[in-house]
């Protein structure tokens, strides 16, 4: 009797082991797991501005200086993706009101400039141009309009989902709906040439518009200053803070009553909240140029630079959203062409090789076999090895077989079960004692840790020193920077 309930006992603890670990706080869905999964993607500004060289248009320009010389959407898609971008969101429209679709909402669109003689589409010949290259797509449509006549009024308001609802319907399924917090100012506004005002907490009536691209577009990400999936990293520097939590919940600022698009905890932005109640990772914007839109005195950033601002916002769990600004031939100059393919030319050849790729590992504590310690080195994110429930600290020894000289490691939380490891430290063996090279906090969907000096070992030790609950990782990695 006594060896029955032993074997029961026995087979029932390794059922039990087999079990995935049970979820931790805010999760993504399943249109956030895409999101993160395309990691760099840009958002395209081309407009009338592009022709005033300005940065943001008044809504006065005559549409008929919309006339690029040689546009040429598969150029500027092509050289996206030499740079590493998975996605591209066109500003459909800008502040300054001009649409870039034949819209039936504005006279004031493409319809009225000589492009296509008239007869031209530009968000449909970039829509095509991204699909046929394998990229996903997005819009953004500006709330404000500083040339509509009714902007401020409560006749704006069916204007501007309307517009939303033409994007929606007829380009096809996107990846993001992205909204920014420009609320008003001076304007044209069909020749008034004033100043508006509105209350961004009610003007756009946010849960009702946003409903309209939940029904239309179930599998857009909203993107906003408080998401409602990607939140605004509170920089245009392209950069998350080094501690970076995926959860976030969206609060008024100081004086202010209400979070909405344009006024939200910005402070928090960066970092983001643990434990915050929402499942809302941060995008990181920044231009490839200094500006948003082209303007001939300007260069583009360098690909080290570029490499960078990769490590710190890709490398930090956000997503790295790039300013893209065709010239006013309607095509990217020659050195954002250069800079894009050497910046992806980089990222490709520094994160082809997985130098833990051989390795033998031990840990410290395994769940079960569906939850193995080689597993981290499958190349396949949605398996992961995890710790039993009780155990919350870890570690894992890397035997490397030979040496080995890295410059960057990577990890990554199998996040469809939440963000959990908060502190961790990683050592080399050298010198016949393990020497610790790097303190850590968040790790999240990918975590790059760039070392100020290459350091060559055979053996590798990560140490998860606190996690509120058992411990999930899905992917480690061992790199050596490309020149």
């Amino acid at each position: 009797m006594r060896l029955l309930l032993s074997i029961l006992l026995l087979v029932s603890l390794n059922t039990f082991a087999q079990n995935p670990p049970k979820p931790y706080g805010a999760l993504p869905s399943q249109r956030q797991l895409a999101w993160h999964d395309v990691e760099i993607y840009g958002i395209m500004h081309f407009t009338p501005t592009t022709f005033e060289n300005k940065e943001w248009g008044y809504g006065d320009a005559d549409p008929k200086i919309f006339n690029p010389t040689d546009f040429n959407a598969t150029q500027i898609i092509k050289a996206a993706k030499a740079g590493g971008l998975k996605g591209i969101v066109l500003v459909a429209k800008h502040h300054d009101g001009f649409a870039l679709w034949p819209t039936q909402t504005t006279d004031y669109n493409i319809t009225k400039s000589p492009f296509r003689n008239g007869k031209g589409n530009l968000v449909k010949e970039i829509e095509q141009a991204v699909r046929k290259n394998g990229l996903k797509f997005g819009v953004y449509c500006s709330p404000w309009d500083r040339n509509n006549a009714l902007y401020g009024t409560d006749k704006y308001l069916a204007i501007y989902q309307s517009q939303l609802k033409e994007l929606y319907a007829n380009y096809g399924e996107i990846f993001m709906s992205w909204h920014d917090g420009a609320n008003g100012g001076d304007g044209f506004y069909g020749g008034a040439r004033e100043k508006r005002s509105i209350d961004n907490t009610t003007y756009y009536d946010w849960k009702n518009t946003w409903g309209i691209t939940r029904k239309m577009q179930p599998m857009a990400n909203i993107f906003s200053d408080i998401g409602l999936d990607v939140r605004w990293v509170g920089n245009e520097d392209g950069h998350a803070a080094e501690t970076s939590w995926a959860t976030f919940t969206p609060m008024a600022p100081d004086g202010k009553n209400e979070a909405v698009p344009g006024q939200a905890n910005y402070p928090q932005s960066p970092e983001g909240i643990r434990n915050g109640k929402f499942w809302m990772p941060a995008e990181c914007d920044v231009p490839l140029r200094q500006g948003w839109f082209y303007h001939p005195k300007e260069k583009p950033k360098t690909p080290e630079m570029l490499f960078d601002l990769y490590l710190k916002s890709v490398g930090r769990g956000a997503g790295l959203d790039l300013g893209l600004a065709p010239d006013p031939r309607g095509q990217l100059h020659d050195d954002d062409v250069a800079a894009l393919k050497e910046f992806g030319d980089m990222v490709r050849n520094t994160f082809a090789t997985n130098l833990a790729k051989n390795a033998s590992i031990k840990a410290s504590n395994v769940r079960g076999k569906k939850f193995n310690q080689s597993l981290l080195i499958d190349g396949n994110k949605q398996s992961y090895w995890a710790t039993s429930d009780n155990i919350h600290t870890a570690s894992l020894a890397l035997d490397l077989k030979a040496k080995q000289t890295f410059d960057i490691i990577s990890m990554q939380e199998f996040i469809p079960l939440g963000q959990r490891i908060e502190a961790y430290n990683i050592e080399i063996f050298e010198n016949n004692r393990w020497k610790k090279i790097f303190d850590g906090t968040s790790i999240g969907a990918k975590r790059l840790i760039k070392l100020d000096q290459p350091v060559s070992t055979n053996k590798v030790r990560i140490n998860i020193t606190k996690s509120p609950v058992c411990i999930t990782l899905s992917e480690i990695g061992l790199y050596k920077k490309a020149l």
